[in-house]
């Protein structure tokens, strides 16, 4: 396959790997990973735990390749469908398991940003993170797909297993205890009442 795959759909990846292009399978891997990875921490609050759910996702869609029926889903809709049950499975054995978590471990800092604007903005993605994490698993994975992975209503309502009203009223509970989360802490994360 030509080395670039930008405006390949990721259906015809799939199938190119299964027919043994090993470069296409690195495109898709490259295109969809990042996602699913971000979906995972978010949901998960553990990047360990997050990357060990890409993997297993990533490798059930390399084993269900050679039997991919085009037309049928959309494969970044399976594989999120995937990782959202993975997700599920790991929150309710969360409890068995020591968590340790790898995010605290800060990212290279950019040198563009003063120091304060790094500050506000981590302190934001932290207080975001916490909120998240107290809101019940099914709204959390609803608000993670809608507003931080951009995904539709019916994209969401396939991968959870519901119905299109039932994410819009758990997108909706989960918007609201997030700003009743973070409203009392407005002016420390920066935000003016204007």
């Amino acid at each position: 396959m030509a080395e670039n795959t930008d405006g390949v759909p990721d259906e015809a990846l799939l199938v190119a790997f299964a027919n043994g292009d090993p470069d296409a399978g690195r495109a898709l891997l490259h295109r969809l990973a990042p996602r699913i990875l971000s979906h995972a921490t978010r949901v998960l609050g553990n990047s360990a735990d997050a990357e060990d759910v890409v993997q297993e996702a990533m490798i059930r869609l390399w084993k269900i390749a050679p039997d991919w029926r085009q037309g049928e889903a959309k494969v970044s809709t399976w594989l999120f469908k995937v990782v959202v049950n993975l997700c599920t499975d790991r929150l309710r054995a969360g409890s068995r398991r020591p968590q340790v978590d790898l995010a605290s471990v800060p990212d290279p800092v950019s040198h563009e940003a003063s120091a304060i604007n790094r500050m506000t903005h981590m302190e934001r993605n932290n207080a975001l993170d916490a909120a998240l994490k107290q809101l019940p698993d099914r709204q959390r994975q609803a608000v993670v797909l809608r507003h931080l992975e951009d995904m539709s209503n019916p994209e969401i309502a396939t991968i959870m297993d519901i119905g299109v009203e039932a994410v819009e009223s758990l997108t909706a509970r989960g918007k609201r205890a997030l700003t009743d989360a973070l409203f009392e802490r407005r002016g420390e994360l920066g935000y003016s009442d204007d």
